[in-house]
């Protein structure tokens, strides 16, 4: 498996723990090890350059996912497929300013952005109702058990 994290947005971020963050939500959700995936971190210019470009929105977002051979939650018994799950793109400031709107971390706002747009790449998405209940659901319980993990790898 392949997970390339670049950053490009001047933001001091853990890519180590970005890093064990994603290899986790892929062992999670039986992907193929031999499957790829990029995240990067840019600044709030290129991040608006993005979101008027793909999405023809203005001013810059949180996150936004390029999925590329539409890649699907593998089951044990099953895993996905090798393939080229896509791109992760993640503006640490715009989640610096909603981290402390909503009384977090930015870095554990990262982490869950980072988290939102994997399942993107992975075919969810919360336009209805009941998908914005399993793909939060899923959000949520992955991100509980990364961090279980990390307080565990802590003590160790």
């Amino acid at each position: 498996m392949t997970i390339e994290i670049s950053n490009e947005s001047g933001f001091d971020a853990d890519e180590a723990k970005l890093l064990r963050l994603m290899e986790h939500h892929l062992a999670e959700l039986n992907v193929s090890p031999e499957a790829d995936v990029a995240i990067i971190l840019v600044d709030e210019g290129a991040m608006e350059a993005l979101h008027v470009q793909w999405m023809d929105e203005p001013g810059p977002t949180d996150v936004l996912s390029f999925p590329m051979d539409e890649l699907r939650p593998g089951t044990e018994d099953a895993p996905t497929p090798p393939g080229l799950l896509g791109d992760i793109v993640v503006c640490p400031q715009v989640a610096e300013t909603q981290a402390r709107e909503n009384g977090v971390s930015t870095e554990d706002e990262i982490l869950m952005l980072t988290t939102h747009g994997l399942l993107h790449l992975l075919g969810f998405d919360h336009a209805e109702r009941e998908e914005e209940r399993q793909m939060f659901g899923l959000q949520r319980e992955l991100l509980l058990d990364f961090a279980l993990r990390e307080r565990r790898r802590r003590r160790a």
